[in-house]
Order: structure tokens, then sequence, then C-alpha cells
């Protein structure tokens, strides 16, 4: 079994909490923060800001959180580069350079709000316009930036975007659909969509930022009709290696954003984003006011938030 170390702050490890929402163990190691499990790779957080990665995909696990020289390995020193096997899905150096379709999503690790896919086509002619426009990973922009450069984008790039909201998810989730088919079946709509728009045009390749192994992505989209494409390519942090994947980030922001201005508007008080403590109290003010079958229509109700507002609710407001 292979192991990968990282090094991270009380900040950084927060976030991948809220990454691994739907993933946490209600049981955690002594001395952890959390522990999640995906297929292939077990990830344990710890007080002291070390986090391990356990498991076959623990290396392209830990890669998602790299941050160059920072990762270490068991029995090696400080600062030692993880070496993460690639896979035939890998994308070429040159990839930033290509006319390519790239699709991201977000919302995932959300509590509250839906999740929202956008595949874009970006031209080669058109990566120094979007580079120009201020286009780079959706997780370094605010929300004023991300709509600011979303509302300039939209009329340049062909795009899909694809929202599955809060009904929708708890529906196919109680049904026993993982959130990882649901975004593979996203994606490939999304994608679908946008190959349809461009036609005759082809891009030159698909990038999909990589939530799962290949194998396992292909085998969520089994009875699906897959879109056809010259060339397909998964990787992790895609959005730094080609702009449509960027634009993709910032278009399913922006969309992500306004659906939870909406949100806020209809429960009548502001929801906060992630998945943390201010989300469970505001959950458990949710349900104060409208009862406990609107987390329904707000929330991944899944997610151990419900358990925690509902305790919140019974002890503040009941």
């Amino acid at each position: 079994m292979s192991q990968v170390v990282l090094k991270r702050s009380p900040a950084e490890i927060t976030n991948m909490q809220s990454f691994y929402q739907s993933s946490l163990s209600p049981s955690q190691p002594p001395g952890s923060v959390f522990f999640a499990k995906i297929p292939g790779c077990s990830i344990t957080a710890y007080k002291s800001g070390k986090v391990l990665f356990q498991g076959t995909q623990a290396g392209l696990e830990a890669k998602r959180w790299a941050k160059d020289t920072e990762e270490q390995q068991p029995g090696k020193k400080t600062g030692t580069a993880v070496s993460v096997k690639t896979h035939s899905y890998s994308p070429p150096a040159d990839i930033g350079k290509m006319s390519i379709i790239g699709s991201d999503e977000v919302g995932t690790g959300d509590y509250f709000g839906p999740i929202t896919v956008v595949a874009v086509y970006a031209k080669k002619e058109q990566i120094a316009l979007l580079k120009e426009l201020g286009v780079k990973d959706s997780k370094n922009l605010n929300d004023k930036q991300i709509a600011e450069i979303a509302t300039q984008i939209k009329h340049i790039v062909p795009f899909s975007l694809l929202t599955c909201d809060n009904a929708k998810y708890n529906e196919l989730q109680s049904r026993g659909m993982s959130q990882g088919k649901m975004k593979a079946i996203l994606h490939n709509q999304a994608i679908k969509h946008v190959i349809k728009k461009i036609e005759p045009d082809a891009a030159e390749a698909v990038l999909i930022d990589q939530f799962a192994q290949p194998d396992v992505f292909f085998n969520y989209l089994k009875g699906q009709e897959l879109f056809k494409a010259k060339t397909i390519y998964l990787s992790t942090k895609a959005e730094g290696l080609h702009v449509a994947v960027a634009a993709a980030s910032i278009l399913a922001r922006y969309a992500f954003v306004k659906h939870f201005e909406k949100l806020s508007e209809k429960a009548g008080f502001t929801i906060p984003k992630g998945a943390g403590p201010a989300v469970d109290e505001a959950a458990a003010r949710l349900i104060s006011q409208k009862g406990q079958t609107a987390l329904r229509e707000f929330t991944k109700i899944h997610f151990a938030n419900t358990e925690k507002a509902t305790r919140i609710y019974n002890k503040k407001f009941k």
C-alpha cells in the first residue's frame, strides 16, 4: 500500500475537510481532525498539520493538494517530491497550447447549494485573450472577480452549464447514486452539448478536471452515451493546465454563486458556503423557520452537517 504525507496549515486542512465532506467517517483516529475514505485512498488529517494519504491511489490524491516541494514520503527527507504515477489519459506537456474542450465542477463539498458543471471550448487563438481577461483557477478569485470575468467570457467561448439542484441531488443519492457518478454524468452531458454546439469544428482533445481514476470515471458512465472526442485527457489541477478548464471553473462558480443568492433570498437570511460550523448554525436556523423538510431543497442532506444542525436546533430553537 502506497502512502504520502503532506504538511498543511489549519486553514488548508479545513478546506480539505470541506472537500471530503461527503466521504467523512464518523470515527477517526486519536489526534486527528478528520478521516475520509474515497475509492482507492483514505485521508487522515492530524492536529499536528500532517495529512496522511494511504491506498493504491494515494499518490494521485495527494497530488491534488501538493505544493511542489513540500510533500514527503515516509522515510524520506522533507522536501523530497512525491513521485506520482501517470496514467494513459494524462495530458501531454503542450496541452496548454491546444484547442480543447475543458470541463470542471463546483459545489461538491458545500452543504448548501447545487453542483454546477461547465464545459468550455477554447481555441488556441483565444488562449492569450482569455488569459488577458484574467482567466485562471476560480479558487484563486473572489466572487466579485468571478462575476466580472464570467460576464465577459460567456460571450467569447462556447460553453454548456448544467446544474444539479439539491432536490434532484437528494433524490438521486437516496436511490443509491454516488456523488462521483452524478459528476461523471454531468461532465459527460456538458461535453456532449459543447461538441454539438461547435460542429462542424472539432476540438483537438477533451480535458476533464479529474475527480476519479480513469477506470472509475468511465465505469460511472456505463449505460450512458459517451461523448465522442479525438482524444480524452483527465488530470487533477487541470485549471492550471489549460484556460478552457479554468474558464469552465469560473463559469461554474459564477452559476453556483448566483444560485446561492437565490437560496439566501428564499431562506430570508444569508446562507454561508462550505461545510463548517457556520453552516451547521445556518441549517439549524433554517429548520426552525421552515421545518426539517426544507433541508431537501437547500442542502445535501446525507452530509454530516444535517445531524449537527439537528442537534443545534433541538438545543437552541426547540
